[in-house]
């Protein structure tokens, strides 16, 4: 693997090969970025695009401040917020609440067998209950527990403090147990 430093010096020398290694490594985590953010597989196309179009734009002034993909991943996620913005006015819920959700009904979730975990009901219902959060719950939970990044390269992205990251994600991991509780909550109980 090329370090970062490398990777860097050949995309300002615009080689096509350094692009397209990024382009691999980034493509499929912005664009999943962007679809939970926009509920919009079109619009999260065009995410993508114009974030590769940026980065082609203006890699001669990366400072290197943060890494590649966490300079993309800001790219893209303020693209997507500009696109969610024009399409509609958003309330923030997280704003509005000022303390954690508390679910009415809890779920020993290690006491279910596996093969309801992974059923694909079960999977199907999970996918909504992601995308039914709220926008800044869902970009949190996508950076952070679909694609492992840390606390902080969350907070970087996002233009938010760690602690914040720390609140959305826990906020968007007790909302989703409410969601999901109740269909569980059979299985446990056998």
């Amino acid at each position: 693997m090329v370090d970062e430093t490398q990777l860097i010096e050949a995309l300002q020398r615009r080689d096509q090969a350094a692009l397209s290694t990024v382009f691999e490594q980034y493509a499929n985590k912005i664009y999943r970025l962007a679809a939970g953010i926009l509920q919009d597989d079109q619009q999260a196309d065009g995410v993508v695009q114009d974030t590769f179009l940026k980065l082609i734009e203006h890699v001669d002034s990366f400072e290197g401040r943060s890494s590649i993909g966490t300079w993309l991943y800001r790219v893209a996620y303020n693209e997507a917020n500009g696109r969610l913005r024009k399409s509609k006015p958003q309330v923030n819920m997280d704003e509005l609440l000022d303390e954690d959700l508390i679910p009415a009904c809890l779920v020993d979730w290690e006491a279910l067998p596996e093969q309801v975990m992974g059923s694909s009901e079960a999977l199907a219902l999970m996918q909504q209950a992601i995308q039914d959060l709220s926008p800044s719950l869902r970009a949190v939970f996508q950076l952070r527990d679909v694609d492992e990044l840390s606390t902080q390269e969350t907070a970087d992205i996002l233009g938010i403090k760690p602690s914040a990251v720390k609140v959305r994600l826990h906020r968007a991991r007790l909302a989703l147990r409410e969601r999901l509780a109740t269909y569980f909550e059979e299985y446990t109980s056998v």
